[in-house]
């Protein structure tokens, strides 16, 4: 195997080349260092504030290598069962062109290069960290004993934002467990989209997800989990920026959420993979949206009082 061939398959198992699942873990990242700077400037009395960009890239750059940290070690997990699934049997692992031994080196190398970006914040990050390493780790294999892999998923993403409020606050407060509840509500609400395309595979070779523990009722529990997604997120929204001279506009703003969760739903409701594929893909675009949400809002507070 030349050079560039072995490239491509790192490239592949750390899914660098399919930055999906990065855009999911590091938006709401930054929504949880946006909202942390926010509280502490409220803590302080003041009615907005910015997190320092050096918070802000780190936090970045964090969110991208653990993700691709997740990608190695979830492959790593699967690679006994991904050759026996259309959509994965072309993985690095799956099809040899990497080992299981490449893949755990390449796990502990992201590992510890996301844990040299600590170094430039409080010790009590580190400590914090160790839990986000642990949920990366366990979580590939939880789909062989339980059918709630997908919680341990969020667990595993939305631990970011108890971080990003430890390092700004120095510890996290009420509303970033409510923000990271919404989170997790949100994520196993797509990645239960995610396995509803996989079912069939899954059902195939005893592998557990929410979509099959939900059967006929995953559209309807899926619904549920976005509106409690909204109304934290709506309750999260109003404690930061109601205070402001935004008032409740960020509030309002999340109506178009609602709007892509029903476009995301209705094309769920048909069960075909592809349909509930495609909804999954969608949540990009909340992520991007509550995002420019949150920045523009803080943003604006920040220079507007």
């Amino acid at each position: 195997m030349t050079f560039n061939d072995k490239l491509h398959a790192y490239l592949q198992l750390t899914r660098f080349d399919k930055p999906v699942g990065i855009e999911l873990l590091l938006w709401p990242t930054l929504w949880g260092v946006l909202l942390a700077a926010m509280g502490q400037a409220q803590q302080k009395g003041v009615s907005a504030g910015l997190p320092s960009f050096k918070v802000f890239i780190i936090f970045a750059l964090g969110a991208i290598l653990m993700r691709a940290a997740g990608c190695a070690i979830n492959d790593f997990a699967d690679r006994k069962v991904d050759g026996h699934v259309s959509r994965t049997k072309g993985r690095p692992l799956a099809d040899g062109r990497l080992s299981a031994k490449e893949a755990i080196a390449a796990f502990l190398v992201l590992v510890l290069l996301s844990a040299s970006l600590l170094l430039l914040l409080p010790i009590a990050v580190f400590y914090w960290s160790l839990g986000a390493v642990v949920l990366a780790f366990i979580y590939p294999f939880m789909k062989r004993f339980t059918h709630l892999p997908q919680v341990f998923l969020a667990a595993a993403f939305g631990w970011a934002i108890p971080m990003a409020y430890v390092a700004i606050q120095g510890a996290p407060d009420m509303w970033s467990w409510l923000l990271f509840i919404a989170y997790m509500c949100w994520t196993v609400a797509y990645d239960t989209q995610y396995a509803m395309a996989d079912r069939e595979d899954d059902l195939k070779i005893g592998v557990k997800s929410t979509a099959i523990l939900f059967g006929r009722y995953e559209v309807i529990i899926i619904s549920l989990l976005q509106t409690v997604f909204l109304l934290i997120m709506g309750a999260v929204m109003w404690h930061y920026f109601a205070p402001t001279s935004l008032g409740i506009i960020p509030v309002f703003g999340l109506a178009l959420v609602a709007m892509m969760f029903a476009k995301q739903n209705s094309a769920c409701t048909s069960r075909q993979a592809m349909a509930c594929f495609q909804a999954f893909l969608a949540n990009i675009w909340v992520g991007r949206y509550v995002f420019a949400l949150v920045a523009i809002a803080c943003l604006w507070t920040a220079f507007n009082g």
